[in-house]
C-alpha cells in the first residue's frame, strides 16, 4: 500500500524564507516588519475568510 504526502513548505513559507535570506546577507534593508510580512498577510487573509463564512453562515441560519 503506498501513501502519498501532500505537505511541502509553500509559496508563502517560501517567499518568506528568500526575504530573511536576502535581509540577512544584507541585499534588503527592509525593515523585519515587512521581511515577514508574507506571514501576517497570509494570516489576515484567512481570519478575513473566516469571519465571511462564520457571518454567511449565521445569516443562512438564521433564515431557516
Amino acid at each position: 500500500m503506498e501513501t502519498q504526502s501532500s505537505g511541502g513548505i509553500g509559496f508563502v513559507g517560501l517567499l518568506t524564507i528568500v526575504f530573511i535570506v536576502l535581509k540577512l546577507c544584507n541585499v534588503i534593508k527592509w525593515s523585519w516588519l515587512w521581511v515577514l510580512s508574507p506571514l501576517w498577510i497570509s494570516a489576515i487573509l484567512a481570519i478575513f475568510v473566516l469571519l465571511i463564512c462564520l457571518i454567511i453562515g449565521l445569516l443562512i441560519a438564521r433564515l431557516k
